[in-house]
């Protein structure tokens, strides 16, 4: 399960490197391709949806019970993934608008896309030097299978999905290096 987390993080923080890209195209006055960043904020969606939120909700619940310290830790990443996600459905707003368009002042958009960058940076951070170390010390193996559970069925073949519904994202993902997360 910890493996899960840790591919999943991985496969955020390469996401992320793509949309960063993208964002230094706009910041340099070069429009990128704003059909690759509308499938990956689609995606970052869709991936907190399904993923994130119910993961969230059973770690947060059961670190609780066996470590009662960590509430101060689970509910200030909660909050700050509510405003993550809020600010990605603002970023996702503003691309129907863009593609749609319709006037939307690229500076704006570049600065508030380099903010949601630097936000979601600082949470997998978060994520990987105090979430996961907490599951790491905490669960069992009957907790990290009740996570397991909790997990949309299909989530190793995400990559797959990924593939069909997002081909240009998919494709840029396969070429790009592995950045640092």
């Amino acid at each position: 399960m910890l493996k899960q987390l840790r591919q999943d993080h991985a496969n955020m923080v390469r996401m992320l490197h793509v949309l960063q890209l993208k964002q230094k195209t706009l910041a340099e006055g070069v429009r990128p391709n704003f059909q690759l960043v509308r499938e990956v904020v689609d995606y970052i969606l869709e991936y907190q949806e399904g993923f994130t939120q119910p993961l969230e909700k059973v770690c947060s619940e059961r670190l609780k019970e066996l470590d009662p310290s960590s509430v101060e830790v689970t509910e200030r990443m909660a909050k700050d993934y509510r405003s993550l996600k809020a600010r990605l459905q603002r970023l996702s707003t503003d691309l129907d608008m863009i593609l749609m368009d319709s006037v939307v002042p690229m500076d704006r958009f570049s600065d508030d896309l380099n903010s949601y960058l630097e936000s979601h940076r600082a949470y997998l951070k978060d994520e990987r030097e105090l979430l996961f170390p907490l599951i790491l010390e905490n669960f069992n193996d009957e907790d990290l299978k009740a996570l397991a559970e909790a997990l949309p069925a299909g989530t190793q073949d995400h990559l797959e999905r990924l593939q069909e519904a997002y081909p240009e994202l998919y494709h840029e993902l396969r070429d790009a290096p592995v950045p640092e997360s």
